[in-house]
């Protein structure tokens, strides 16, 4: 990835200064957590997304740094609400904000970044930028809800599953370059289309994730957990749509009852891996990526579609 990183070093540099004056307050206990939330962020892959995407058609602005500065406030909001929400004690290897400060503080600090987002756009005119963002954000609790509720019943449809990565993850980072397109085009018709590949984008990311369950590499998440919290990831449905009768009921019921027994856990793992539920991920995967790359190759070519491309490659191809 150090192609797209080395093409918007520069702007991910001011970013880094503007993202923290963006969530000072006059509080101390919350200028402590958000001390604490911005050391350990991410690989910031949502902003680079936007100067990208920016940059592809256009040229970075104050109006690029602020939608910048607005995803990953967002990002980070939805984060910290999660972590309340799956009574989640780490996040990236350290301390989640609720573990150190439990859910009241954890539910404030996210209410409050997500003012702070809002505000950020209203202060400075930004309505389609904003618009854009609010509706990502709608659609993730959409997802999250659609989620919950389908994981109750074990719905086993692929369609349902798909309506779910798409609003869950697949949003954020469509409405990231969608914003990133506007704010240096003002142009609908190359803002939509950046929507649309960062959705394919989205799409892909999150089935790398799914397939995470199923290795056994050192990447911070253990194997099986998503069987543990009985969610419906590509390969586990796959399975359950193609093996017999007998075998189905048999994992269903696993994943209903037994689904913090590790070598029951270990058992379903197995069986998905040797139905060819990771093969027919991988090839979905690959198919949302070559569909995203198609969109990108309508832009001439530049070294920024380059790095575009890079960023896209590294999404699939991640060992985290």
């Amino acid at each position: 990835m150090e192609l797209p990183v080395k093409l918007i070093e520069k702007e991910l540099a001011i970013f880094e200064h503007k993202f923290k004056d963006a969530v000072n307050s006059n509080v101390p206990l919350l200028d402590r957590v958000m001390r604490y939330v911005v050391k350990r962020k991410g690989k910031q892959m949502r902003p680079m997304f936007v100067f990208l995407a920016a940059k592809l058609s256009g040229q970075v602005n104050d109006s690029t740094y602020r939608a910048a500065s607005l995803v990953e406030l967002l990002h980070t909001a939805t984060l910290v609400h999660d972590d309340v929400v799956d009574d989640s004690l780490e996040r990236r290897g350290f301390f989640s904000v609720y573990a150190l400060w439990k859910n009241k503080v954890s539910v404030l600090v996210g209410d409050y970044l997500l003012a702070k987002g809002l505000l950020l756009s209203l202060d400075n005119n930004d309505f389609r930028i904003l618009q854009l963002l609010s509706n990502a954000v709608r659609q993730m609790s959409e997802g999250e809800l659609l989620q919950m509720e389908k994981s109750r019943s074990l719905n086993l449809d692929e369609d349902v599953y798909f309506d779910i990565i798409r609003n869950k993850t697949a949003s954020l980072l469509a409405a990231a370059c969608a914003a990133g397109t506007w704010s240096s085009t003002q142009d609908e018709e190359q803002t939509e289309k950046m929507r649309e590949f960062g959705e394919k984008v989205g799409i892909a990311f999150q089935m790398k994730d799914d397939l995470f369950d199923y290795t056994a590499q050192d990447i911070g998440k253990p194997t099986g957990n998503d069987i543990k919290e009985k969610k419906l990831t590509l390969p586990l449905i796959y399975t359950l749509n193609t093996i017999d009768k007998k075998t189905r009921r048999e994992l269903i019921y696993i994943i209903k009852n037994e689904n913090t027994r590790k070598a029951k856990v270990d058992y379903v793992v197995d069986v998905v891996i040797k139905s060819g539920g990771i093969s027919y991920t991988i090839d979905k995967m690959n198919a949302y990526k070559q569909q995203a790359l198609q969109i990108l190759h309508t832009f001439p070519p530049s070294e920024i579609r380059d790095g575009f491309e890079d960023l896209v490659n590294f999404v699939t191809d991640r060992k985290y």
